[in-house]
């Protein structure tokens, strides 16, 4: 594209190219085995005080691939990872790539209902799972084409004195491990055994090969899982590096970079920018298994130079409001890259305050690898924006029937660039939806943009509710609610929340008098993850709908 059709090239800090190919490596394997030759002596993750080296994860990730390829796995196959931040992530992830596997992330935290849907769409043939979440996986197995499964625990990993120790205070002290019965179920360390005893057969990995599984929802509420090719994360990796580059050179060279990962890495957020971008950069990433416990995240980060942080506006707002925050040393803060959902300008004006270091709002989707745009990383102004296209990234604002709107003007934000999902799993109705003719792809959300190509979100198309950085959709949680007897009718919205940006807010018809907001929540916890839950609930006497009785979720938000 020209500078007139990019106008934002013009306001790229000097140094940032334009673009960037998309095709430096084949793969992402290459990526990685890059990394591990050239970074082997360094650390490359930690956790729990224990350091995993760029060796070692190349040792353990190719043992394990080893250990895949002997169940018979085929290249193509899909393999369920459902662990929170533990070291067990990053090797399985690598060793599924260098099998010729492809990555399906699993959110730890699902009910049996949608572990249910997630393996029988992606048809999972394995799965990698904490042993805390093992009984999830018991109810729903028989249900699903799963043959293989390996347990790991938290205290893998991390030598065989603090492993025993930590699994014991899991298991038997906050017992954190429901009782569980999957027999035929390996446990990670014996794959691992079995591993290194077998050979890897390196298939030849294609750009255009398939290399994750990113679920996401939609309108229907039904997850859908959006194909990310080996040429779409490494576009994205290379992207986020150029995009961070000038903040880059204000730290030592000669001192590796250290970035702390709270976020999930199965988010995929997270899984490019917490693991990826890292490993490419030749750094450290300090592990946080549970950001939500604020006392043990302050204790970790205060062991370590920080430099690096990425996180959500709920965890900015959580630190700064901590009464330990400043135990930990902020004053090597390059770069705070804020993701996920909206980041407040009054959270953002704090954190420069007490860290010196401004966060740089981006924007991304699971359909685009995710990162899209970003605001300048030097700029300390916060602009309330989603910043700029990233380099090879094309936005633009779009009416309903697909024409550009002027500038300044409301519209759906199309994108069009190396890092766009080659479609949704097997669902090409869906990806025809949301796609233009031209290969740009409809994120739903409405946005304007500026003369100098700066974007901005104004709404929302869709009526996803977005809390922490994770999409809900009202349908799934309007389908779970419908299922008790005593609902008439329900429907969900979201609504503002200082504390996760959005949170859902169900609206009841009662068929049974008798029903109980107590009953509601009960049904919600047992079918739907925490962040789906609803956190008010008003029961009425009818919902506001259209003349053919489509329920007004508007109406909804607009009259409370």
């Amino acid at each position: 594209m020209s500078l007139n059709a990019r106008p934002w090239l013009s306001e790229y800090t000097p140094g940032i190219p334009a673009d960037i190919d998309p095709d430096a490596y084949p793969s992402l394997v290459a990526l990685l085995q890059e990394c591990f030759e050239k970074y082997a002596t360094r650390t490359a993750f930690s956790f729990l005080g224990h350091d995993l080296t760029y060796a070692e994860l190349n040792r353990l990730s190719q043992a394990f691939a080893a250990y895949l390829q002997a169940l018979g796995l085929q290249r193509g196959d899909r393999v369920g990872i459902m662990l929170p931040n533990v070291l067990q992530y990053p090797i399985v992830v690598a060793a599924i790539l260098r099998a010729g596997l492809v990555v399906v992330n699993i959110n730890p935290l699902y009910t049996p209902r949608e572990l249910e849907h997630q393996l029988k769409d992606s048809g999972a043939r394995a799965v990698i799972i904490l042993e805390n979440f093992a009984a999830t996986l018991q109810s729903c197995l028989n249900k699903t084409a799963v043959q293989h499964v390996v347990l790991c625990a938290m205290g893998d990993s991390v030598g065989w004195f603090k492993g025993t120790l930590v699994n014991y205070v899991v298991r038997r002290v906050k017992k954190m491990v429901p009782p569980f019965h999957l027999p035929k179920a390996v446990r990670f360390a014996k794959a691992l055994a079995l591993g290194e005893r077998a050979s890897l057969t390196s298939p030849v990995v294609a750009s255009d090969d398939l290399a994750v599984l990113q679920y996401t929802g939609g309108t229907t509420g039904v997850a859908k899982g959006a194909e990310l090719l080996h040429r779409n994360l490494v576009a994205n990796t290379l992207q986020a590096h150029v995009w961070n580059w000038p903040a880059m050179q204000r730290h030592p060279q000669d001192e590796p970079l250290q970035f702390v990962c709270a976020l999930p890495l199965y988010h995929i957020f997270a899984f490019t920018v917490n693991m990826m971008l890292p490993l490419r950069m030749g750094a450290r990433v300090i592990l946080i298994p549970n950001p939500r416990d604020l006392n043990a995240v302050i204790k970790e980060l205060s062991k370590y130079r920080i430099h690096i942080f990425p996180a959500v506006n709920t965890l900015f707002n959580a630190l700064l409001n901590h009464p330990d925050f400043d135990r930990v040393d902020w004053s090597h803060l390059v770069v705070s890259l804020g993701g996920g959902t909206a980041v407040q300008s009054s959270v953002a004006k704090r954190w420069l305050e007490r860290t010196g270091c401004p966060i740089c709002e981006g924007y991304g989707l699971s359909e685009t690898s995710p990162v899209v745009s970003c605001n300048l990383v030097l700029d300390k102004t916060f602009t309330n924006t989603i910043g700029l296209p990233m380099s090879s990234t094309e936005m633009k604002i779009i009416d309903d029937d697909g024409h550009d709107v002027p500038v300044g003007q409301p519209g759906e934000i199309a994108i069009r660039g190396p890092q766009v999902m080659a479609g949704y799993w097997q669902r090409p109705d869906e990806t025809a939806r949301a796609m233009t003719s031209d290969g740009y792809f409809k994120t739903g959300d409405i946005g304007v943009m500026d003369d100098r190509g700066y974007f901005r979100i104004v709404d929302r198309k869709k009526d996803t509710i977005l809390v922490s950085g994770f999409n809900v959709y009202p349908n799934e949680v309007e389908e779970v609610v419908s299922e008790l007897p005593g609902v008439l009718e329900c429907a969900v919205i979201g609504v503002p929340d200082e504390r996760t940006g959005e949170a859902v807010k169900l609206v009841v018809v009662k068929k049974d008098p008798e029903l109980t907001e107590a009953q509601l929540r009960e049904h919600c916890r047992h079918n739907l993850t925490n962040y789906k839950n609803p956190r008010w609930i008003e029961f009425r006497r009818d919902l506001p709908k259209t003349p053919i009785g489509k329920v007004l979720r508007r109406e909804l938000r607009n009259k409370p």
